[in-house]
C-alpha cells in the first residue's frame, strides 16, 4: 500500500467505527426508552408504574436468588410490592421494594438496588444491595 492509500484506508475505518458508536449509543437510549416508556431520559428518579409487569417482578426474583445463592440463608422470593427506576447512560438502575419469605415462613419486606443493562445479544444485571427494610 502506498502512504496515500494507507492514510485513506485508516480515515476510512475511522468513519466508519465513529459511525457504529453513534448508532450503538442511539441503540441504547431507544432500548432504555422502550424498556421505561414513562421514564424520562433525565437521570432522575421515577416510580415504576405497573409493578406488576412479569419483567419488574423477574428484576425482584433474580435480586433475592442472587443473594441467597451468595449467603444461603433460605431468603425466597414472594413479590415486588413498589419500586422506582432511573435510567443512566448504560442501562437502569432499580430500587425495589421485595416482599421475601425467610426460612421460618416469615414474610419480610426487604430494599433492592440493583442495575440492568440490556443489550441486543447480552443482559447485565449487578445486585448492589438488599437490606432489611426499616
Amino acid at each position: 500500500m502506498t502512504r496515500m492509500s494507507t492514510l485513506l484506508f485508516l480515515l476510512v475505518a475511522g468513519a466508519t467505527v465513529l459511525h457504529a458508536a453513534a448508532a450503538l449509543d442511539a441503540t441504547v437510549l431507544d432500548a432504555a426508552a422502550a424498556a421505561a416508556p414513562s421514564a424520562a431520559l433525565d437521570g432522575k428518579w421515577k416510580p415504576i408504574i405497573d409493578i406488576t409487569d412479569p419483567h419488574v417482578q423477574d428484576l425482584g426474583r433474580w435480586a433475592v436468588v442472587k443473594h441467597t445463592w451468595v449467603y444461603n440463608d433460605g431468603l425466597r422470593f414472594s413479590k415486588v410490592v413498589s419500586g422506582e427506576m432511573q435510567i443512566v447512560a448504560v442501562g437502569i438502575n432499580y430500587r425495589l421494594d421485595v416482599d421475601a419469605l425467610r426460612m421460618n415462613d416469615a414474610h419480610a419486606m426487604y430494599k433492592v438496588e440493583m442495575f440492568e443493562q440490556d443489550w441486543p445479544t447480552v443482559t447485565t444485571r449487578k445486585l448492589v444491595s438488599l437490606t432489611p427494610a426499616k
